[in-house]
């Protein structure tokens, strides 16, 4: 179980505007799940953002007019009868709230306010939604998350980040097809979280190394590449001649048992392999060291993996980040690595 706190920390760096003025006061309270600690942001940012003002676009609307107003719908004006009325369907742009993002924003509000948060969070959700009187509700299994974000709303991509991570998180459907809440945040989500902490603490507490989540190409004999999937790294850490490649990984169940004995899962380890020999053969004009890990976060299990293997000249390490301790603990091991691998 992750401490809250620690949840937390590693939203601070996948989100650095949690570490901005405005947000501070998010850290020095108690939260009881994580449900309600991202509820907390996502109300602290949403009064940041009346406070500057609602985003508005304009936003197509469709309506019944005595006049005409923008376009005519003549086949909804004849399907409604309108006409008969002395009316048309009109289709026009509004200068207006309710845009797409704010609807996303009011919707996860409101879905918050049947979930287990702290009351008093529930009365700031209230009082916030009265800003968001003129914005729609969308159904959150429609909600498109891929946004396109502009010099003037750049402050909503965290705010639609958390909104993503609050919907993901409590809802699924069951097999009759209702909706009921589960357990915050589920795997996958949490596995997102967990390599955006990774790489975004190392781009901001190592400057002087260079981490991305850059891809890498496969090194074919020749130029036939058709269906191969792109290698997509978590991390990749570089610091002259020396390369790290980190694959974090967020699992239930750190090995698989196969005959009554514990292993790595084949596939992370056939992935990360794969990854460091086709880097390892793309920097073979220079002089370079490549190396592979997978770092799992530790779970309740009682095997434990930590082991370094050396295969066809690359060494291959076995991790694990243990989240259920004070982070200045978490921090210690995150530098460890950097400095076993750079710096020994």
């Amino acid at each position: 179980m992750i401490p809250i706190q620690n949840v937390y920390y590693m939203l601070t760096y996948a989100f650095k505007v949690l570490n901005e003025d405005g947000y501070k006061n998010v850290s020095t309270e108690q939260f009881h799940n994580v449900a309600d600690l991202c509820s907390s942001i996502l109300c602290r940012g949403v009064q940041l953002q009346i406070k500057k003002g609602l985003g508005q676009d304009y936003v197509e609307e469709t309506e019944t007019l005595s006049g005409i107003r923008g376009k005519i719908n003549l086949a909804e004006s004849i399907k409604t009868q309108s006409m008969q009325r002395k009316q048309l369907v009109c289709t026009y742009d509004e200068y207006s709230v309710n845009t797409y993002k704010n609807r996303i924003i009011k919707t996860t509000m409101i879905k918050l306010l049947h979930v287990d948060i702290d009351k008093k969070r529930k009365k700031e959700i209230k009082k916030l939604l009265v800003f968001f009187d003129g914005v729609d509700e969308i159904d959150v299994f429609s909600i498109n998350w891929k946004q396109q974000y502009s010099k003037n709303d750049m402050t909503y991509r965290m705010l639609i980040s958390i909104c993503n991570l609050i919907i993901k998180g409590l809802l699924q459907t069951t097999s009759n097809g209702s909706v009921r809440m589960m357990d915050f945040i589920d795997e996958q989500r949490m596995c997102r979280l967990y390599e955006k902490f990774i790489l975004e603490y190392y781009r901001k507490e190592h400057p002087d190394i260079k981490a991305n989540a850059s891809q890498i190409p496969w090194q074919l004999d020749d130029d036939f590449s058709n269906m191969l999937p792109v290698m997509q790294t978590d991390i990749m850490l570089t610091k002259d001649e020396k390369v790290l490649i980190i694959d974090a990984k967020y699992y239930k169940h750190m090995t698989q048992v196969q005959f009554d004995r514990n292993t790595i899962h084949s596939n992370n380890l056939y992935q990360i392999f794969t990854y460091v020999k086709n880097k390892e053969a793309e920097l073979k004009e220079t002089e370079h060291t490549v190396s592979g890990m997978l770092l799992y976060a530790k779970t309740d299990e009682g095997v434990v993996p930590h082991q370094k293997y050396k295969m066809s000249g690359n060494i291959i390490d076995i991790r694990t980040l243990d989240l259920n301790q004070n982070f200045e603990k978490i921090r210690m091991q995150l530098d460890g690595i950097v400095e076993e691998f750079f710096y020994c």
